[in-house]
């Protein structure tokens, strides 16, 4: 489903839900599921500091053709501060240089902000998510914001984090927000 990034065999499941709560962004790109051994690199690339774990996934997503219609920048998520200083890189971020590099698109770093500091997602149901996010990001300060740009996580769960970050790029005038996700990980029982 281009809506929410799940594999062709788990669409009709999804839809349904997309259909119910449908995704604030206008398509996601995932290439990836997230499972082994893509999981394991992923977690210690993002939770153990293996920056060389993040490089070769970073090459891997470069390495594939891009969606058909590009936007006109990425937007990586951003991270609080305190857990920016905590972890020492945005591996969002970091995923993102190569795509933009390859793909000769601007790479807006700063134009959205997470203005708070919110609890990890790992633990939380999808309500607990949602509602964890809700008013944690803000576009900058001035900043002007392009009519189509991407978002870019490192994987796609439920969604609450991207969802909230395209509900305010779309406030500050963004006209179609897509989020780009390395990985999605599956659904329940998927």
């Amino acid at each position: 489903c281009a809506r929410c990034a799940l594999p062709l065999a788990a669409a009709a499941a999804m839809c349904g839900v997309c259909l119910r709560r449908p995704p604030a962004w206008d398509a996601a790109w995932a290439p990836f599921r997230y499972g082994w051994p893509l999981g394991q690199l992923e977690a210690s690339y993002k939770y153990s500091g293996n920056l060389a774990a993040g490089q070769t996934l970073a090459r891997l997503w470069s390495a594939l053709p891009p969606p058909l219609q590009l936007p006109q920048a990425i937007v990586p998520v951003p991270l609080h501060v305190s857990r920016l200083r905590r972890r020492g890189y945005n591996q969002s971020l970091e995923l993102a240089r190569p795509l933009a590099g390859v793909w000769k698109l601007p790479l807006l770093v700063d134009l959205l902000q997470r203005s708070r500091a919110t609890e990890a997602q790992t633990t939380l149901d999808a309500k607990a998510r949602r509602r964890n996010v809700r008013g944690a990001f803000r576009v900058a300060t001035g900043a002007s914001v392009p009519a189509h740009v991407a978002v870019l996580d490192d994987v796609m769960t439920t969604g609450a984090t991207l969802n909230e970050c395209v509900r305010v790029l779309k406030r500050a005038g963004a006209q179609r927000v897509d989020v780009w996700a390395l990985a999605r990980a599956p659904s329940p029982g998927a």
